[in-house]
């Protein structure tokens, strides 16, 4: 059987990218995507949607640490660092800055295939939990007493005032209820509510953002329940945990 995961493989070495490619397809990982460079890669992610990417730190035109930094910018998928840099405090460097794991150069393949396997199935699982969590709650209604959310009807109320909506902010707004204090990118928030991954996902979701914070009363420069957290996301903090 086939694996649906895309892959993103970062290396300036030809030898390498082949290793690695070579490797994964006899695991039956056929989406796998390739570059040789830092810009490159932050292009494809910019324009599409990867399961993990496999990060090289010694790059032509970036430093993978660096380069991380701005992934993290676009999307939460699990970085595997694969490099020379052998000490313990680029290690602790790269999981420090958003990597999920570290491998030395030479490694074996097959250790690589199994940190992949790994790491492919907790994000799996993290995201059926979501999945889960979501089908339960399909038919509630969301009382926070600062404001309530009907789904059913179509409905917000703001201080016992009836708040026009659009279906797609609605929509938005029933997602972060359902995933309280969850931390999301513009990503997979776009992803989750659009149904899609085209490019400008991030201006859109910030957008509506703004709208629902101002029809919530939230603060637009200091929002207490749609928080943004600079570089990684947005989380919904419901009104029932904050200082009012």
């Amino acid at each position: 059987m086939r694996k649906s995961e895309k892959i993103l493989i970062v290396d300036d070495e030809k030898g390498i990218l082949d290793l690695l490619e070579i490797t994964l397809k006899k695991e039956r990982y056929d989406h796998i995507s390739r570059s040789m460079n830092g810009q490159n890669a932050l292009d494809l992610i910019k324009h599409y949607t990867y399961d993990l990417i496999l990060l090289d730190v010694m790059l032509p035109d970036f430093n993978g640490f660096d380069l991380c930094n701005e992934i993290r910018k676009h999307t939460n998928t699990p970085i595997i660092f694969i490099t020379s840099c052998s000490s313990d405090f680029d290690k602790l460097t790269g999981l420090g800055i958003g990597g999920d794991d570290y491998i030395t150069k030479p490694f074996n393949p097959l250790e690589v295939v199994a940190r992949v396997k790994a790491l492919l199935r907790r994000k799996n699982m993290y995201e059926l939990s979501i999945d889960k969590d979501t089908e339960v709650v399909n038919n509630t209604e969301y009382n926070y007493g600062r404001f309530q959310l009907i789904p059913n009807d179509a409905l917000l109320i703001v201080n016992d005032n009836k708040v026009e909506c659009t279906a797609k902010e609605l929509e938005l707004l029933k997602f972060f209820c359902k995933n309280p204090n969850r931390i999301f990118t513009t990503s997979q928030i776009y992803q989750h509510v659009w149904g899609e991954d085209v490019l400008g996902e991030e201006k859109t979701v910030t957008i509506h953002i703004s709208k629902i914070r101002r029809k919530l009363g939230d603060n637009p420069r200091n929002p207490e329940m749609i928080v943004n957290l600079r570089g990684i996301g947005y989380k919904f903090v419901p009104p029932s945990t904050v200082n009012m």
